[in-house]
């Protein structure tokens, strides 16, 4: 099977025919620690000369299978057609003009699919940015604005990225926070409903988490002083963590209740990640703003701010934007990315990847007690290791072991969590049914040897 990769047939299947990294990629290695700062790390240094559909292929000429998607933005595949195709023709027309200075159709076009695709039936508007991180700082600004109050509330685990009021937002200090501060101030962070650790058990988790989380906000902040509680309803960096169920509701009510801005984060759960268009429709959450970025442009820069038309305009005219924000080739690529999406029910296939995935992962618990929780939606699945499955002491060596023993079969995965003893797995939403089980026996096969 080959994937159409920006004109190139790109074969679907690994192949190994070096050590990975392989003796270019090493070289390329040796040339980058020369001139790339130390602070950017990578998962795999291994240089990619090609990707689509399910693979990835490098300098040395081996293929990957990815279970990465670049943390979940090539959803669509690296070089799908319809984003190569109109990006490269929007390429050809003009690189930019700003939309601050002459607007364009294409960033319009974009604002009125988010208006359409997200959550809600609500009248909605949308600002365009460059990366997830400038889409929940624009979200709080909004926020502010609307609401004339400052204090933000977020969560434990929780991850909204790297500028200095997204550091303050996410909870995980190394490598995201050490050593960076001093951090923007009225960010006040709460429990969330980790259903694997919650101590009274997962089916109580949901009401208590929720009624803490309230408790806190309304003792120690006080809720008439909150401009806005953030919450990514799949929790990303933090291990995949899906707040138990009856949670997102609680909080939601609450916010409203008390004219607080509830935001969806869906930057890395968003467009058709969990086998829905956003993740907060599982429980029926409508927010009053949700951030999206990753997913939607195929792999160009692209975020956005979409919400409640009375909200997005309580910014002053200049308020908002950014030199690069909605960039023409970016929109033209999220308007290929959206229609790859519609075109092949990768909602569908998200689902599918679920099922297959969780049934091996599943039976690979039944084995390895190492398995201690099986967790995640759609193609946004995860396992997380522990060392005794009846202490769930965390186990960051293992996820490691098995990250780099899956690396050296030519299988790319990423790790995260709190504890760093979480395997997540993130395939394109395009990737073949062959390639997704080859992937998961050579998981198989590295519990087996450790």
């Amino acid at each position: 099977m080959t994937e159409l990769s920006g004109g190139a047939a790109l074969p679907q299947e690994r192949r190994v025919v070096t050590a990975i990294p392989g003796p270019k990629s090493l070289e390329l290695q040796a040339r980058r620690l020369e001139t790339v700062a130390g602070g950017v790390g990578s998962v795999l240094p291994v240089f990619t000369t090609r990707a689509g559909g399910g693979v990835i292929e490098d300098v040395d000429g081996n293929r990957l299978i990815d279970f990465g998607s670049g943390i979940a933005v090539t959803s669509v595949g690296a070089s799908a057609e319809a984003v190569v195709r109109r990006a490269a023709a929007q390429l050809a027309d003009f690189t930019h003009t700003c939309f601050m200075v002459t607007p364009y159709e294409g960033y319009v076009e974009v604002c009125e699919k988010l208006a359409e695709l997200t959550p809600g039936d609500h009248a909605k508007k949308s600002a365009l940015f460059n990366s997830g991180a400038e889409a929940v700082e624009n979200a709080v600004k909004i926020a502010r604005a609307h609401t004339k109050r400052q204090a933000v509330v977020v969560f434990d685990h929780g991850y909204h990225g790297r500028t200095n009021l997204t550091m303050a937002l996410t909870a995980k200090n190394m490598p995201y926070k050490h050593g960076f501060g001093p951090f923007a101030p009225e960010v006040y962070r709460v429990p969330v409903a980790y259903g694997y650790r919650w101590p009274t058990g997962a089916e109580n988790c949901g009401p208590e988490a929720a009624a803490q989380a309230i408790d806190q906000i309304t003792k120690q902040i006080g809720a008439e002083n909150v401009a806005a509680i953030i919450i990514e309803p799949v929790l990303g960096e933090g291990g995949f963590i899906e707040p138990a169920k009856g949670f997102l509701p609680a909080i939601v009510k609450f916010a409203n209740d008390n004219g607080i801005v509830f935001v969806a984060d869906e930057i890395q759960s968003g467009f058709c990640r969990t086998g829905q268009w956003f993740a907060c429709e599982d429980e029926g959450v409508v927010p009053d703003l949700i951030t999206t970025a990753k997913g939607i442009a195929g792999g160009l820069p692209l975020a956005a701010v979409t919400g409640r038309a009375e909200i997005m305009d309580a910014a002053h005219p200049g308020g908002l934007g950014g030199t690069y924000g909605g960039n023409p080739v970016a929109c033209a690529g999220a308007l290929g990315a959206i229609e790859t999406m519609l075109e092949l029910d990768l909602n569908g296939k998200a689902k599918r990847i679920e099922e297959v995935m969780k049934g091996r992962l599943a039976a690979m618990q039944e084995k390895f007690p190492v398995i201690g929780d099986i967790r995640g939606r759609g193609a946004m699945i995860a396992i997380e290791l522990v060392k005794d499955p009846a202490t769930k002491e965390p186990n960051a060596e293992a996820a490691g072991a098995l990250a780099k023993a899956c690396h050296a079969e030519g299988l790319l995965v990423l790790t995260c969590g709190t504890y760093g003893n979480v395997l997540r797995f993130l395939p394109p939403l395009v990737i073949g049914e062959d390639l997704l089980n080859e992937g998961l026996d050579i998981i198989e096969g590295a519990f087996a040897r450790l």
